[in-house]
């Protein structure tokens, strides 16, 4: 039972941060949708559809931290200078996010 509510809280996580995740990435390297894929499965262990890559990637698009190009018939994905700023910010306040997720265990 524990492994598996630990299992759904997993992915929660990865979901709900999924667009920080992909900003930081983007941080690295342009990606397309199977580079996501592939990512989030290699560093967390968990699958996530093609759909949920899209969602994120429309969500970051409309907000200006993205963009995309097409190269040899693939939408490739890049941060935008909002983008950067954006994501510098996040990694910034890694220590607060840290702190703030600690507080959750560490309050009760």
């Amino acid at each position: 039972m524990d492994s598996k509510i630990l299992d759904q809280m997993h992915s929660r996580v990865v979901k709900n941060f999924l667009d920080m995740v992909i900003l930081m990435e983007l941080r690295k390297r342009s990606m397309n949708s199977s580079d996501v894929i592939a990512f989030v499965r290699n560093k967390f262990s968990m699958l996530i559809s093609l759909g949920t890559v899209y969602s994120y990637f429309y969500f970051l698009e409309r907000n200006g931290l993205i963009r995309n190009e097409l190269a040899q018939g693939k939408r490739i994905y890049k941060l935008t200078e909002h983008g950067e700023e954006t994501a510098k910010a996040f990694f910034s306040s890694k220590d607060k996010i840290l702190g703030m997720v600690l507080n959750l265990f560490i309050g009760t």
